[in-house]
């Protein structure tokens, strides 16, 4: 009982596989243009029925409204059981209705080329970013994120099969973002590696016509002025570099400033390069913010027909929004029930209060199998009590923004001074920081009308105070207990305070006369983009090298593929994984099991074939503490070091192979049985064996 072949052991002949490599840039640079072109057909297909609601928006609008559409088109394919290309064939119809009708004009094609440029500068930044830092890596959550998308590209199917909990679903978390980007990948034919690095650039793609659709609305001048919410960093950054630190190095202190909890702001999340479900989603919060602006600007202009369409493009954006990212669905959800109402309120007609009642309902009922097939651990109720954010790591996060907002009121605030009043108490009480909040708060709230940028204003600075008085009770405990209320409605916080105050400032410069004539003005816009496109090349900076510990890439080499390290630091390990990618059917493979955060679950994570159990405490968080929590460690141990259970233990679990590399014979003592296991793959110190269908009496694969 050992664990390399002996002679009488049954093996199959061994067909080699060639060592995985990275994908050539020849053959990134044709996926690049698969990605960008069926992004493009998508947005162009849909434009033309989004115009009697949007007008001249509806040509922005579309690139993110189509991602939500291809989304619901191809989950309902998923939850068929058909092939989630079908729903090009959604698409392809309305391009041709579109074609018969005469919608798309050289000419006004030619006026429109504008918006195409802003999402190309936003989708060729996030680009260049991941392009010199693309791997994969156990740090943080990018095994996690890459193994669903993995799952779901190997078998679309909803629910999708859980990566990391053999027999198990996703219906224990928010996956749209990855069904979404996985879908894209299996249309295009592009791989799960370099789909990773894509997300980023598409979300930013997206995002960037957002904002500058956002500033257009609301601005005569400066209409680019709000994408800057996604490129600036808080004050504590600038700072941490004035003391010595590296930018990687200032990110890093700036994620981990407030004690027991993480923050993320959108340009570190983009070089952490996690495609993390919250960062996925984003785009849909910037669609979600436009089309609230829209109708908070233009609602009384629109038709009845102009009006239907606004409220289900609301209720799409809203409606996704759970499946996207839970969180930002806690906070969203609130903000557009009272919005609508204020809407209502304002207009007090018929279509303002249907919309009331219509947006949540359709909301819901769109995805309502997700919510019939939900089964989340769940978060536990509300708990405070937690000691208050200190007042200069606040300010070291929030600074640049509030100090943006003070500006803007601070004339009012000086003509009625009882205003600073308010903050007194909670100063008194030790919450400084919650004072710096309620100041301006208190004076928006009270004014008698409200604009939108004030309306995003409150609804950031609410979802603040909520975090320094509250916390979401979920696994995470003790003094880490508002872990993940700090990470992702601090994340919400910033877009929704952010884009407010960058439009009050906007507001502000558009008042003045312009500085530079037009000419230098464009100039200036022509040296900003060059310095986005340029800046990640010139700053280099490589999460993976450096925590990693690795010479990957060598120098002046780079790539969207996020596997292609592997050939550097684990060529043994790249070969079986390209293997196992290369494999078809159904398939369950036992794999050492470790904790988080090491270099573990990987090929889970590399090839989206499930596992029995992959890193513990993400499922322990999903699913909360049952019998598995033990069994299944034990069992995964016992498979590999107790011969008579082997077999046994893998029909319980349905697990077709089995997986023997260095990380296994550093964690277990291997010792495998003589039969019923056949040596699949054996090189670079790596074995992969099948399981034989009839090896455990009374089991099939």
């Amino acid at each position: 009982m050992l664990n390399h072949p002996l002679p009488g052991r049954e093996q199959k002949p061994h067909i080699p596989s060639p060592r995985y490599q990275g994908v050539d840039l020849i053959l990134q640079a044709s996926y690049i243009l698969l990605w960008a072109g069926i992004l493009k057909g998508l947005q162009m297909a849909l434009w033309p029925r989004l115009r009697p609601a949007l007008g001249e928006y509806a040509y922005p609008a579309a690139y993110p409204a189509s991602l939500l559409l291809f989304a619901l088109a191809t989950w309902y394919c998923g939850l068929l059981r058909i092939p989630v290309a079908l729903a090009l064939l959604v698409f392809v119809a309305l391009g041709i209705w579109g074609l018969r009708r005469g919608d798309y004009q050289l000419a006004e094609l030619r006026e429109l080329l504008a918006w195409d440029a802003v999402f190309l500068v936003g989708f060729l930044f996030a680009l260049s970013v991941r392009f010199v830092n693309p791997p994969i890596n156990y740090f943080s959550e990018q095994y996690m994120n890459h193994a669903f998308l993995a799952a779901i590209m190997r078998n679309p199917v909803v629910p999708p099969l859980d990566p990391w909990f053999a027999g198990g679903h996703l219906t224990v978390y928010y996956y749209l973002g990855h069904w979404l980007m996985g879908c894209l990948g299996i249309v295009t034919g592009v791989p799960s590696e370099v789909v990773f690095n894509l997300i980023p650039a598409t979300v930013y793609g997206t995002a960037f016509v957002m904002l500058y659709a956002t500033g257009s609305l609301f601005l005569r001048r400066w209409r680019w002025f709000p994408i800057a919410v996604l490129l600036l960093v808080p004050p504590s950054v600038p700072w941490f570099l004035a003391t010595g630190r590296n930018l990687y190095g200032a990110f890093q202190e700036t994620n981990w400033i407030i004690p027991g909890a993480r923050f993320e702001f959108p340009v570190f999340s983009l070089f952490l390069g996690n495609a993390h479900a919250f960062e996925m989603a984003a785009f849909n919060q910037f669609l979600l913010i436009f089309l609230l602006g829209f109708a908070w600007l233009l609602w009384g202009g629109l038709d009845t027909r102009g009006r239907r369409g606004l409220a289900l493009l609301i209720a799409v954006s809203i409606g996704s929004m759970p499946l996207l990212s839970s969180w930002d669905a806690l906070v969203y959800g609130p903000v557009v029930a009272v919005f609508l109402l204020l809407l209502w309120a304002r207009e007090r007609e018929s279509v303002s209060r249907a919309a009331v009642i219509a947006v949540p309902a359709v909301a819901f009922l769109i995805y309502l199998p997700y919510y019939l097939l939900l089964e989340p651990a769940g978060v536990g109720g509300t708990g405070w009590g937690f000691p208050p954010t200190d007042p200069l790591v606040f300010v070291a996060i929030w600074g640049g923004f509030l100090a943006l907002l003070y500006a803007a009121v601070a004339r009012d605030i000086w003509r009625s001074p009882v205003y600073l009043a308010v903050a007194l108490p909670f100063i008194a009480t030790g919450y400084a920081a919650l004072g710096i909040v309620v100041v301006p708060l208190a004076y928006l709230i009270l004014r008698r009308n409200h604009s939108f940028p004030d309306l995003l204003c409150i609804a950031g600075l609410l979802v603040l105070a909520f975090c320094d008085l509250f916390y979401l009770q979920e696994m995470l405990g003790g003094d880490y207990s508002r872990f993940n209320t700090i990470f992702k409605f601090y994340f919400d916080a910033w877009i929704l305070l952010g884009t407010g105050s960058l439009l009050l400032a906007g507001q502000w410069l558009a008042a003045r006369q312009p500085v530079l004539p037009m000419s230098l003005r464009r100039g200036a816009v022509v040296i900003v983009v060059a310095a986005l496109l340029v800046a990640p090349f010139a700053l280099n900076v490589d999460i993976g090298r450096g925590l990693l510990g690795i010479g990957y890439p060598p120098a002046g080499y780079h790539t969207l593929d996020g596997l292609a390290y592997l050939d550097a630091s684990r060529p043994g390990e790249a070969a079986a994984i390209a293997y196992l990618r290369s494999l078809e059917g159904d398939h369950c493979i036992v794999e050492a099991e470790n904790g988080d955060y090491g270099y573990y679950s990987r090929v889970s994570a590399f090839t989206g074939i499930p596992t029995i159990l992959g890193q513990i405490s993400h499922e322990l968080t999903w699913r909360g503490n049952g019998a598995w929590y033990a069994e299944r460690p034990a069992e995964i141990r016992a498979i590999y070091e107790n011969p008579d259970e082997s077999l046994a233990l893998m029909a319980k679990y349905n697990a077709t192979l089995l997986y023997v590399g260095e990380p296994e014979r550093e964690r277990y003592s291997v010792r495998l049985p003589d039969r019923g296991l056949t040596l699949i793959y054996d090189e670079d110190g790596v074995q992969i064996y099948e399981r034989l269908p009839a090896a455990y009496p009374g089991q099939e694969r």
